[in-house]
């Protein structure tokens, strides 16, 4: 029971960063701009009219509505009147973005229930870990260090909202679901029946390692990027995207070479998996993955960012991220003995 409550947690964060790559890919990150409720409701409105303000009507308490182009909050539980009060209205203080798209606004909202499905996903797997504390502490305690990640991360999405989708706080955003998704396949790993591998020399296991932080330095590098792109579609919106990276900073051109040596390191391990005969089939799909994720990245800078290539790009790079983790794992599960590769 519990390890399938790890594997849907993993495939529920796996899901949340699709959606939210989604959500950078439409510019849906501020579809909601109040965090947890999305406009101050649970559902959110579908139309622009549920947002405007409406003589006889019955508000609640935390009520969202845009007046004059700003946000204001309902102060308490009323009926309106015939007119605007500002008596019973508090403007909006974390920020003054007051737009609604509901394109946007549902993108968002289906990323905050994965989100919030995740987080009790994880829930689940920390209480059925409590089983495990006689015989393996370390299983309940990362357990419920994933469940305090998730918390954060939540937290951490709505300071994102707060700063209006701040750039740097995207970034830490990405770099703490990877951390969870590392430390639920730890723990995939930890209770998985062991396998008989072949004894993994020394060099193999820190090739490993490297490519993983390369792989996680890449990951990083093109959140920057994507940065960058954020700031270009500002500037010269959406239909411009041959402009998108038409000027690009030193980031993108060190993100660009960066996946040669990933690619030369990750080709050599392809090539010692089949040599010494080591019978990992996750560095095949690795590999393959990279190739796939090296073409997302030619189409978008030479074709002008063809659909869905942003998402995927992000996407297959936290798989190949979670890949590599399992493989590392495996290698370093057995003292060595002899050495392969």
């Amino acid at each position: 029971m519990y390890r399938k409550a790890v594997y849907i947690s993993l495939i529920l964060v796996y899901l949340v960063i699709i959606a939210g790559a989604v959500v950078r890919m439409t510019g849906s990150g501020m579809g909601c701009p109040d965090w947890p409720k999305c406009f101050g409701y649970i559902i959110p409105p579908t139309e622009k009219s549920q947002l405007e303000f409406q003589s006889a009507r019955e508000y609640k308490k935390g009520q969202v509505i845009i007046h004059n182009e700003t946000l204001q909050v309902a102060n308490a539980d009323f009926e309106t009147k015939s007119t605007f009060d500002p008596k019973n209205w508090s403007r909006y203080e974390k920020h003054d973005y007051a737009i609604f798209n509901p394109w946007h606004t549902w993108i968002e909202y289906i990323n905050r229930l994965l989100g919030a499905l995740g987080g009790f996903a994880v829930l689940i797997m920390a209480i059925l870990s409590i089983r495990f504390w006689k015989e393996s502490k370390k299983i309940t305690l990362l357990s419920w260090t994933a469940l305090l990640l998730m918390g954060f991360q939540g937290w951490l999405g709505a300071t994102v909202v707060y700063s209006v989708l701040a750039p740097v706080r995207i970034t830490i955003h990405m770099i703490v679901a990877l951390l969870i998704v590392l430390l639920l396949i730890y723990l995939l790993y930890l209770v998985q029946k062991p396998k008989k591998h072949p004894i993994f020399s020394r060099g193999f296991k820190w090739r490993m390692v490297a490519v993983l932080i390369l792989t996680l330095i890449q990951i990083i590098l093109g959140t920057q990027v994507r940065q960058h792109v954020d700031e270009q579609v500002d500037a010269v919106g959406y239909a411009a995207k041959s402009l998108w990276l038409a000027d690009a900073d030193i980031t993108f051109y060190i993100h660009r070479s960066f996946a040669i040596l990933v690619f030369l390191l990750n080709a050599y391990i392809f090539y010692e998996n089949r040599r010494s005969k080591l019978n990992q089939n996750l560095i095949d799909w690795v590999f393959g993955l990279i190739i796939l994720e090296i073409l997302t990245g030619v189409f978008m800078y030479y074709l002008d960012f063809p659909f869905l290539t942003q998402p995927l790009h992000l996407v297959i790079a936290a798989v190949i991220f979670g890949l590599q983790s399992y493989v590392l794992l495996s290698a370093f599960r057995e003292k060595k003995t002899s050495a392969i590769g």
